[in-house]
């Protein structure tokens, strides 16, 4: 059973795929049934390749003829096609049926890759759906039990151990515990929460168990509130399809109108016969279709997607190669966009007597027994030191660290932890420490106690040594990246961060950039994003977390870091930088802006066939065979110009 049903899954999925290779598949064998003469086996599979490589235009077409009463150019397609099976029927140029159905298998083909793109809102939803469990532990009279985060009612008590996400927004009434909300709110560093404090859904606890009271409904929360913006905002037809779409339909009834007065008049006004009227008609239906000027766009993208595939750049869809080269405005976060997420030593400043090394041996021998990420840093930062081990580690959540190394007592953690070990820091250190921190940096003050486990008395008797800050470290390509972009004539470039202000300054000074947006929540991005569209136009954000899908949607062009990014960001985005190179966005935009020079000169040389096709029909001066070859040749050489992108 297993195996019919994934079939009818890959089936449904990619049922224009499927219709438009049956179409190709019946077009080539139904040609070369007409090369061997067997008329009868190609007039049954020809048919079929109209019907299977037609249908979804024709329904398409008649739906808007009927129910909006607007004429398209799908309906436009298979009245083109039509006509030039039945004037090949009529005058026994077999060849014509042929030239018919390659028209519907080009429409077919450009159908399938639309359904493609239409598949990524229903992906992004499920992606997000993902990050919160499917139930909840709940405290019911004492014991717990696990029941679904849709049945959470506001009051209900939940436990949530370490390690695993929070199920829904809520009030912590016991615990203490560090909590990952880089998802969310976009913040580098985990953020310490105790009793009394909001937590949200989809964030990551750490090392604590808390008790948490649900506050607001399941629906209500931040995670939910999330996954609504990105439905809203991709829903939202771009300005440009809006125009594509006005043009199609005016395209279509101008043909139409101009096909209906050629088979009519000419036998009146200049005395053609009946039989010329017809087949001048069904030619100009034929080289007036628009597939040169199909062939003019899709080609060109899609060697534009190759090329930038095989730089680490993903396009997702060739619209937006397009539109990334008509970017005016950038908006970057920065957490795991301009910097790497990850915490890292940026800098040791030891007193006299001790080396930088002496203190970061020190720090890791007890860091080395921590699971928080400040530890690890510091750990990571010491491994090529010979790191001796710790006795009586004992951590003091949200202060510091204590234990005992070669019988001497290590303290490290903030400045008043520290000032319990010490009689007083040295001045010069101190302000040194609070330069560093108002660049953005934490610091994490070490000292050391001669006397293991020192009495009451002794226990202010330990010695500053230095300290470290710890920093999320900037991207070494993001200052050459923003001026890049500068000289390639971008107006606007913000950064949009959860982080503090402090932190957000420091980042957006190291690497360029003027304007920066701190503190934000999801929303407060999108609002910013909104905000540049109404004086730029065209604006892309880069981001990598979930915090940022809703600006990823909303924004004219998303961009994520293929590596760093979480999943819905990679699913939301339009574009995907599969190495996490920011570099890369300045070569997406020279590559869109170099697809949109060669979409334009294949427009004009398309438009340019079809004006020469036309009047030559019209003037007598070609017949329906020319007219196909002028017709094909134009898509060809138009078709041959786009792949000028592979390069």
């Amino acid at each position: 059973m297993l195996y019919p049903q994934r079939f009818s899954q890959f089936t449904r999925e990619h049922a224009d795929t499927l219709a438009a290779l049956l179409c190709g598949l019946l077009l080539f064998l139904g040609w070369f049934a007409l090369h061997l003469g067997w008329l009868g086996l190609a007039f049954l599979l020809l048919p079929a390749a109209y019907v299977i490589g037609g249908y979804e235009s024709a329904r398409e077409g008649l739906t808007t003829l009927f129910k909006e009463k607007e004429l398209d150019v799908d309906l436009l397609m298979i009245v083109a096609a039509i006509g030039a099976a039945s004037l090949g029927l009529w005058r026994r140029e077999y060849h014509l049926i042929i030239d018919g159905a390659i028209l519907i298998l080009i429409f077919a083909i450009s159908g399938a890759l639309e359904g493609y793109a239409m598949q990524r809102t229903e992906r992004s939803i499920r992606s997000l759906m993902s990050l919160t469990p499917d139930t909840a532990r709940v405290l019911l009279q004492g014991r717990e039990e696990e029941i679904p985060i849709s049945q959470l009612k506001v009051g209900d008590e939940i436990v949530v151990k370490p390690g695993e996400l929070i199920p829904t927004d809520g009030i912590i009434l016991s615990g203490y515990s560090t909590l990952n909300q880089a998802a969310i709110t976009g913040e580098s560093l985990p953020v310490e929460k105790t009793v009394g404090e909001e937590v949200f859904a989809g964030t990551l606890n750490g090392y604590g168990a808390l008790q948490i009271k649900v506050h607001k409904p399941a629906q209500s929360s931040l995670i939910q509130r999330v996954i609504r913006l990105v439905e809203q905002a991709q829903t939202e037809a771009p300005p440009s399809q809006e125009f594509i779409d006005r043009f199609e339909k005016g395209y279509a009834k101008v043909i139409v109108l101009a096909g209906i007065l050629l088979a009519t008049l000419p036998p009146f006004l200049w005395g053609w016969d009946w039989e010329t009227t017809i087949y001048r008609a069904l030619t100009f239906l034929v080289v007036a279709s628009p597939c040169a000027l199909m062939a003019a766009i899709m080609p060109t993208l899609l060697s534009g997607i190759a090329n930038g595939a095989r730089q680490g750049i993903l396009f997702k869809n060739g619209a937006q190669l397009e539109k990334i080269g008509q970017v005016r405005a950038i908006a970057f976060d920065k957490t795991g966009t301009l910097t790497t997420g990850q915490l890292q030593v940026f800098q040791v400043i030891s007193v006299s007597e001790y080396t930088q090394a002496d203190v970061l041996k020190a720090a890791a021998s007890v860091e080395s027994y921590s699971e928080h990420p400040i530890g690890k840093a510091i750990v990571q930062a010491a491994c090529d030191l010979d790191l001796v081990g710790a006795i009586q580690v004992q951590a003091i959540p949200g202060q510091g660290i204590v234990g005992i190394a070669q019988e001497q007592e290590i303290i490290v953690g903030n400045a008043i932890f520290v000032q319990q070990y010490v009689t007083n820091l040295p001045e010069e250190l101190r302000e040194m420490a609070q330069s560093l921190e108002q660049e953005g940096k934490t610091v994490v003050w070490v000292a050391k106690n001669p006397t293991p486990n020192p009495s009451p008395q002794a226990r202010r008797g330990a010695e500053v040594m230095g300290v470290i800050a710890i920093a999320d470290e900037v991207r070494s390509q993001a200052a050459a990246t923003i001026t890049r972009l500068k000289k390639l004539g971008v107006e606007q470039i913000v950064m949009l961060t959860g982080d503090n202000e402090e932190t957000a300054q420091s980042v957006a000074k190291a690497v360029g950039i003027e304007r920066v947006y701190a503190q934000l929540l999801p929303e407060d991005k999108l609002d910013v994003i909104r905000l540049l569209q109404q004086k730029y136009q065209t604006v892309a954000m880069v981001g990598d977390g979930i915090n940022d899908a809703p600006a990823l949607a909303q924004a004219s062009i998303g961009i994520a870091m293929g590596i760093s990014g979480s999943d819905v960001a990679l699913e939301t985005a339009d574009i995907v930088l599969m190495a996490d190179k920011l570099e890369k966005i300045a070569v997406a935009m020279h590559l869109g802006r170099r697809s949109q020079s060669i979409v334009k000169q294949n427009i004009v040389v398309a438009l340019g066939f079809i004006m020469l096709l036309l009047v030559g029909n019209f003037l007598g001066s070609i017949n329906l065979p020319i007219g196909v070859i002028g017709h094909e040749g134009s898509t060809v050489l138009v078709t041959l110009s786009g792949l000028r992108l592979l390069k």
